[in-house]
């Protein structure tokens, strides 16, 4: 037997359906905490006046913090502890823009700040907090970059659970 072929699709009709929303347990939330309502400063004010804004604000604790170790990328020092939080430290100064230790950053928004927990094997674990203007998964991309230029022994970095 031979088989037809239609380009053209058949005409069946078609029922749609309308389904109306029920708004009998609508209630009012006061969850207007979770809202943040600090006032910042913006891209066109002056340095001074973002650092006079940030000034004002809290900026991110540092957990555990060590002397910066300053190295060029392609130096390969040796995975410790101490290594890690030296350069994490340095880190936080030379890419500082993206994190909220500057009163100029704080001031615009940027509450950001980043975290030793842990090393585990040839993997790092660092944590997140705050406000950045990138989003996360940029800011840790940037940081464990910084951090495996210096420690070639690195093998990740991933942020805690």
């Amino acid at each position: 037997k031979a088989f037809a072929f239609s380009p053209l699709p058949s005409l069946v009709s078609r029922k749609t359906t309308h389904v109306k929303s029920d708004w009998s347990d609508f209630q009012y939330l006061d969850d207007d905490e979770d809202i943040d309502t600090t006032v910042y400063a913006v891209e066109d004010d002056t340095q001074e006046y973002k650092a006079e804004v940030g000034a004002a604000l809290e900026g991110p604790i540092i957990e555990m913090d060590a002397d910066p170790i300053f190295v060029e990328a392609g130096t390969a020092l040796p995975l410790t502890l101490e290594n890690v939080l030296g350069v994490l430290s340095a880190c936080r100064q030379e890419i500082g823009t993206m994190f909220g230790y500057s009163a100029e950053n704080r001031g615009v928004g940027i509450t950001g700040g980043v975290d030793f927990v842990d090393i585990e094997g040839p993997i790092v674990i660092l944590s997140l907090k705050g406000r950045f203007w990138h989003e996360e998964e940029r800011v840790l991309e940037r940081v464990g970059t910084y951090l495996q230029q210096r420690m070639p022994e690195i093998a990740e970095v991933i942020l805690q659970d």
